[in-house]
């Protein structure tokens, strides 16, 4: 009788269940994190470059890609709400703003993405009469301009040319003739417009006398002549002019000094003020004294 339990056979062997040796190299290096990242992510990335630079190394497509990109930069910036539309100058008086508007773009409508805002407002500080600009598109596609103007104090008498400067110091415009701004003070001299504070304060300080000064003269760059009507000059130190300037107008309302026949009046040494008359007075005074002296002799 056959026996009915099945002997195992060789091929019914159990299976090893290790993998080869290759596979278990590839088990551990897909183990390593730095080996999966490079073939999950390194190797596509290296495809994807392979192909692109097979692409782009042939002249008609770099020239097609050129005009593509182009084309869109282009329909972009044309987009409405990029258009310039309108200008808008702002803080100026007509002169000011007239400079400004020739260097600002004159036709109309074109790109915000045209414009070197930067440069135009350095364009504009450049002008002698701005002292500070800012420029920026606004809403409804304005190119608005607004602009800070320089406030001229004085008047400085530069050789033959009549230069508005501010309280820096730094020239605003010209005029032709003193009569066109009267309310200003003047100054002349090298060095004047360097000295604009000192100049200011000494017109402050002349209080009484403001109404008879005619202007302020910078000597040798270093100090300043007060002059006033009647050809009348008050010489100034360099040092603490406005200390100076006080004690003459105390010795003027003391003694009426200046109402006298006095042509300067000299503070450049402080401790020993000392007065010059004019040549009328000076004359005058010499023949009294030549008569005293012969009224004298003949005694």
């Amino acid at each position: 009788m056959r026996s009915l339990i099945r002997r195992p056979v060789a091929e019914d062997a159990p299976r090893d269940p290790a993998p080869s040796k290759l596979g278990y190299r590839y088990q551990r290096l897909m183990l390593t994190p730095g080996f999966r990242a490079t073939v999950r992510i390194g190797v596509p990335i290296i495809l994807i470059a392979t192909i692109a630079g097979s692409w782009y190394s042939q002249p008609e497509n770099r020239a097609n890609l050129t005009a593509s990109i182009a084309q869109s930069k282009q329909s972009f910036q044309q987009r409405p709400q990029f258009m310039v539309q309108t200008m808008n100058v702002t803080g100026g008086d007509l002169a000011a703003m007239t400079e400004v508007s020739a260097l600002l773009p004159t036709e109309f409508p074109f790109s915000s993405f045209d414009l070197d805002l930067e440069k135009i407002r350095a364009d504009i500080e450049a002008l002698d009469p701005i002292k500070s600009a800012s420029v920026r598109v606004g809403q409804a596609g304005a190119l608005e301009v607004r602009l800070n103007p320089r406030v001229p104090v004085a008047l400085w008498r530069d050789g033959a040319t009549l230069r508005l400067i501010d309280a820096d110091g730094v020239q605003s415009g010209q005029i032709l003739a003193r009569a066109d701004r009267l309310d200003l003070p003047l100054i002349a001299g090298d060095g004047a417009e360097e000295n604009i504070a000192e100049a200011l304060a000494l017109f402050d300080a002349a209080g009484p006398l403001i109404k008879r000064v005619r202007g302020l003269v910078r000597m040798g760059e270093r100090r300043w002549d007060m002059v006033l009507d009647r050809d009348q000059r008050i010489l100034l130190p360099g040092d603490q002019p406005v200390s100076a300037l006080d004690r003459v107008i105390a010795l003027n309302q003391a003694q009426d000094m200046l109402n006298r026949d006095v042509a300067v009046v000299d503070m450049r040494n402080t401790d020993r003020p000392t007065l010059r008359m004019n040549e009328e007075a000076a004359d005058a005074l010499r023949r009294v004294n030549t008569t005293i002296d012969e009224n004298g002799a003949g005694n």
